[in-house]
């Protein structure tokens, strides 16, 4: 008998709706067999924080290349602001743009244009991570241990 997949929300951040449901194909509503996803889609930080005070959202996969917020600064201002922020992936254009991701305090990137293989390994492994309990980057919370 296998086991009932785990259902988690991804918030998906563009101001282009094709970008987003470019992101939504590539990782797909099943990035690994274990894990189930549904998505919320936001096209300004304003969106972003209104579905990360209403919902629980298990991680955020920003565009890094989006106007007139950027998701890398969308990932900084999410992890300022929030205490208990979900983890971020942020999709770049360009890899030399790992480092402002890290300062950003992303916990993980992809580079566009994306592959789907790759973004449901990196999707799956946040999300496996979340459920692990890990803390993501950034997280202002105390830890109890």
């Amino acid at each position: 008998m296998s086991e009932t997949p785990t259902q988690y929300t991804v918030l998906l951040y563009s101001d282009d709706a094709a970008v987003r449901d470019r992101i939504r194909l590539a990782i797909g509503p099943r990035p690994a067999a274990d894990l189930k996803v549904e998505f919320a889609d936001a096209s300004t930080w304003e969106e972003c924080r209104a579905l990360l005070d209403q919902f629980e959202i298990d991680l955020m996969v920003l565009d890094g290349e989006a106007s007139p917020a950027g998701g890398l600064g969308l990932a900084r201002q999410a992890k300022d602001e929030y205490l208990t922020p979900p983890p971020t992936c942020v999709v770049i254009a360009r890899a030399a743009d790992r480092w402002l991701a890290a300062y950003a305090q992303a916990d993980a990137t992809l580079l566009a244009p994306l592959d789907p293989v790759t973004t449901g390994q990196t999707v799956a492994g946040l999300l496996r991570a979340r459920r692990a309990g890990a803390i993501p980057l950034g997280t202002q919370g105390e830890i109890s241990s």
